[in-house]
């Protein structure tokens, strides 16, 4: 396999991790701050951090860079905007069943858009890591489709707009460049929000404080570059299946951390995800190669 590609699947699934962990410090951020705010704090905390750190990187961008990054940060601003709305009106659990549709979603658009048809083997990997995620997130029946259901549902498609939109300019843009511009769009589009729709905040915690930084520095800075820089060398169906593992982390973490329960169903949902990627990594190589050895012995014989 190439060494770029293993490279690339090992800092996607150093991204689920990272933001399977944002789940845990997301609950304990907005005791602090509202939605929009908390976004705000975070886009802009690791928009400044970048630009700081890469100001030299930052001086070779032109307008088609500038372009690009604001395309993605918008469908990224959307994601979590509409994601955050929904959620005032739908259980977590169901949320992030109907969040992760994304991962069936992006291989019709990657099709639609970059025009280069996914093979089977990713078609059938995304369907069936959207099984295990079902199982794995839907302790309970699926109710009656309410507000928060389609607004969930839009922001599923926002968030593999976003997949799908850095991986077609990944390759066209300085992924530096790119993940500072579509942060700083975030912040810029969370802000305008909030200053219309909620309170300043006020009472800070040194709890939800360092909440706040590790979704600024880790769960947006790192994370976002670390995608970027690896969706130039993989593609963005294989992307969104690997990124899907951020709920298992999430579950898990929510074990060890907040103390909740680990269900039969929930082991049996991350194995089926697991499965997904291997079908997707292996492209079931191993299983053709055992026939190759089986059927040589045969002729031998």
């Amino acid at each position: 396999m190439n060494k770029k590609l293993i490279y690339a699947d090992i800092s996607l699934v150093i991204v689920a991790f990272v933001w399977g962990a944002g789940f845990v410090a997301s609950k304990e951020a907005l005791t602090i701050a509202k939605p929009f705010y908390m976004m705000t704090i975070r886009f802009m905390i690791s928009t400044l951090l970048m630009a700081l750190v890469f100001r030299k990187t930052l001086k070779s961008m032109n307008k088609q860079d500038l372009k690009n990054g604001l395309i993605v940060g918008i469908f990224l601003f959307l994601a979590f905007g509409i994601q955050t709305v929904g959620l005032q009106y739908t259980g977590a659990a169901k949320q992030a069943f109907l969040t992760a549709t994304n991962v069936v979603i992006v291989p019709f658009l990657y099709w639609g858009i970059c025009k280069k048809r996914p093979d089977i083997y990713s078609i059938f990997s995304a369907f069936l890591c959207f099984l295990g995620i079902s199982i794995l997130t839907l302790q309970d029946s699926l109710s009656g489709i309410n507000i928060g259901d389609i607004l969930t549902l839009v922001c599923a498609l926002f968030f593999a707009l976003h997949i799908v939109s850095v991986g077609y300019f990944a390759s066209k843009t300085n992924p530096i460049v790119l993940t500072i511009i579509q942060l700083g769009t975030s912040a810029v589009l969370s802000f305008f929000v909030a200053i219309f729709t909620e309170p300043i905040p006020s009472n800070f915690t040194l709890s939800g404080t360092f909440a706040l930084f590790y979704l600024g520095i880790f769960s947006t800075l790192i994370a976002f570059l670390l995608q970027n820089i690896a969706q130039k060398h993989t593609s963005s169906t294989h992307t969104a299946i690997i990124l899907s593992t951020e709920c298992v982390f999430g579950s898990i973490l929510s074990v060890i951390l907040l103390k909740e329960s680990f269900t039969f169903e929930m082991f049996i949902g991350c194995i089926v995800i697991f499965s997904s990627i291997i079908i997707s990594e292996t492209k079931l190589s191993f299983l053709k190669k055992k026939r190759k050895k089986l059927s040589s012995k045969t002729n031998d014989i």
